[in-house]
């Protein structure tokens, strides 16, 4: 895999990847994930939902970091207690379809100039993921402390503020050319460049999926979701249970299966995940329910959401059943959440693969 370069135009290019990536995704601004195990009482003294996702500042960021060094719990499997990668909900999913599944992928948005920058770009492009469309620019990159506590829950406090991210205005048509799927997140503060990144993907003829975030997230900015699902731009959207109880909260049902309804009344396909429980999916009139894959007790949940949407994403672009597509999602979403972060290891791909065969699932024509 060839090493990132940053050419004069602010671009950073790799060689030996796709020059159209067959899947885009868009993560305005680049992230670096520092995962660490910690004990339930440090979740007290930190303000926000347990469990959610709240931005904070970059001097709340570095008290979160210092009180994490001192409280983290070495667990002895482990070779170091905190993991620093390359992270953000797409980026996730991105680098997971290129280094497990063999799809050729790419990342529009833009990183700083600082040390988790360069972590980034190495990281992303060590995994042949195509860096063509990320801009790099002075400043800092974003930053986001992932704690985990003893049952492989997340509570996440990302710093997103002062990072560079690119801006609608960045966004040409030569960016989407030639690829077949967009996957985005939703965030209000993105809304601006993921509508206009929709508008051009959708000129080009590109599928758009879209994941609803964080139960915050949808709590707080429903309004401007509500008018992103409406548009019928949406082609796939997931969201896990309780961001669909959230969406649905003052309707009547609201359970699982009545927020994949709503969802699918809007997308082609709708997928609401439930964690040990499985996931519902829709597309049209079928519906079906997938158990999950793996063991009950997650290490770490990071990264189950979007491993789980590379699956599934996988298995469109194959051509797969909606069944398949979600049984492909489980063992994806199952290999991540064996270890810390939401970056799959090499032992926890091969574990996926026998997954996979046993039920029957087309394996990936790996690259590399």
């Amino acid at each position: 895999m060839g090493v990132a370069t940053l050419p004069g135009n602010g671009e950073i290019a790799t060689d030996a990847v796709a020059t159209h990536p067959l899947i885009l995704g868009l993560q305005p601004a680049a992230l670096v994930d520092h995962v660490a195990h910690i004990d339930w009482s440090l979740l007290d003294q930190i303000p926000g939902d347990r469990g959610g996702s709240m931005p904070v500042a970059i001097e709340e960021l570095e008290h979160i970091l210092k009180e994490v060094r001192a409280h983290k719990l070495a667990l002895p499997d482990e070779l170091s207690p905190m993991k620093t990668m390359a992270g953000g909900s797409v980026a996730n999913t991105i680098r997971g379809l290129s280094a497990g599944f063999g799809v050729s992928c790419g990342i529009i948005g833009a990183c700083g100039d600082d040390e988790q920058g360069k972590l980034f770009v190495s990281n992303m492009s060590f995994n042949g993921v195509n860096l063509s469309r990320l801009r790099m620019k002075q400043g800092h990159t974003a930053q986001c402390v992932c704690m985990v506590d003893e049952l492989g829950n997340r509570t996440m406090r990302p710093c997103l503020s002062s990072a560079v991210k690119v801006q609608a205005d960045e966004l040409t048509m030569e960016d989407f050319k030639g690829s077949k799927w967009l996957v985005l997140r939703y965030a209000v503060f993105n809304l601006e460049v993921i509508q206009a990144a929709i508008r051009t993907a959708k000129k080009e003829g590109l599928f758009v999926s879209m994941d609803l975030a964080s139960f915050e997230m949808v709590r707080n900015f429903k309004s401007q979701l509500l008018q992103l699902l409406e548009s019928g731009d949406i082609d796939l959207c997931f969201a896990n249970e309780d961001e669909a109880m959230e969406l649905l909260r003052g309707e009547q049902p609201t359970d699982p299966e009545a927020a994949a309804e709503f969802l699918a009344k809007h997308c082609n396909w709708a997928v609401v995940t439930l964690g040990a429980n499985g996931c519902i999916a829709r597309h049209g009139k079928e519906i079906v329910r997938v158990p999950a894959i793996g063991e009950a007790k997650a290490t770490d949940a990071t990264g189950a959401g979007d491993l789980f949407a590379g699956g599934f994403l996988y298995g469109l672009v194959k051509g797969l059943s909606l069944e398949e597509c979600c049984q492909v999602g489980a063992c994806s979403g199952g290999s991540v959440i064996r270890s810390l972060g939401g970056e799959v290891t090499p032992e926890n791909w091969q574990w996926m693969y026998k997954q996979m065969q046993i039920k029957d699932l087309p394996l990936p024509d790996i690259r590399n």
